[in-house]
């Protein structure tokens, strides 16, 4: 598969040695892996073009062989069994302990790696030593972007944004939540970024306890951002480095458990972050965050089923 070159409206071919790292940085990378196919091989084979040397693949228990593929197309590549599907945050977390490396690139195997983006992401690291962690500019394969640096929304924008955004995209709760009217140019501390990419400062990512188990999918990387910024650690967002999503695999794999788990864990993360008189509030967001499963069910039911059978 050729890389795409960002910022390119068609695939185009680069040189795999473009942007590797030239100084001896201590980086691994882990990868996290549920029966992700080919697209496994393709992001390991992204990673090592950048010169890392560690990668790790923690495989979730997949029965596609896509573990074995990627030991076959890679061998240095360490494959970690977690024995079960443990879910993103548990998995990632015995991945961390496993890969060498001060700083650590975690990664969605639907993921492809631009040339240069894990030099940039060090160097902001070795810039600044208040930073914990670091993500990337996110594309999608079309080239659009995806927006992974987010705001913590406030309980009126994160009701806003749960129900108008099934409808409406554009609404100003939206808007405000994913930083939809910030241009995405410019580097710049934010409250969290999504873990489908992130290079981790495995001192500050050890000193929270990493990722928190409880979450099975979704949210892990808002709770984690969360947590050392209350910890007295800051989180940014790098623009000069960039990854490309193909695909969100483990939603389509499946998408009614992932629209239920979604919410589960926004309302875990709720309950661990509303306090105070707000945290009376809390049967209220369960109970909008139970119709809105209800919605979001109904929605991909639409767009599941045939035409026809919507009659």
């Amino acid at each position: 598969m050729d890389r795409r070159v960002r910022g390119a409206g068609h695939p185009h071919p680069v040189p795999l040695l473009e942007g590797r790292l030239t100084r001896a940085v201590s980086v691994g990378a882990v990868v996290v892996n549920y029966n992700a196919g080919d697209h496994l091989v393709e992001c390991v084979r992204s990673v090592r073009a950048e010169g890392v040397v560690d990668i790790v693949v923690a495989d979730n228990a997949s029965t596609d062989g896509s573990d074995r593929a990627v030991a076959a197309s890679d061998p240095n590549v360490v494959v970690l069994p977690t024995g079960a599907n443990l879910g993103f945050g548990a998995a990632a977390n015995r991945g961390v302990a496993a890969c060498p490396g001060d700083y650590v690139l975690l990664l969605n195997p639907d993921t492809l790696v631009e040339p240069g983006t894990v030099k940039v992401l060090a160097a902001a690291l070795d810039r600044d030593p208040g930073l914990a962690l670091v993500g990337p500019r996110i594309e999608n394969l079309d080239g659009s972007l995806y927006p992974s640096a987010r705001t913590f929304p406030s309980l009126a924008d994160a009701m806003g944004h749960a129900f108008l955004g099934l409808v409406n995209p554009s609404n100003r709760f939206t808007r405000r939540y994913r930083m939809l009217d910030w241009d995405h140019a410019a580097a710049r501390d934010v409250d969290w970024v999504s873990g489908t990419c992130m290079l981790l400062r495995r001192s500050a990512f050890e000193a929270v306890g990493g990722f928190d188990e409880r979450y099975f999918m979704y949210v892990e990387d808002v709770d984690l951002c969360w947590r050392l910024w209350h910890a007295g650690r800051r989180v940014a967002y790098e623009p000069a480095g960039c990854v490309v999503h193909t695909i969100g695999l483990s939603s389509e794999q499946s998408p009614y458990r992932m629209i239920a788990e979604h919410h589960r864990s926004l309302l875990r993360f709720s309950a661990t972050t509303l306090t105070g008189p707000k945290r009376a509030l809390l049967p209220l967001v369960a109970a909008g965050l139970a119709v809105r499963t209800t919605l979001a069910w109904l929605q991909r039911l639409r767009r599941d089923r045939p035409p026809a059978a919507l009659h």
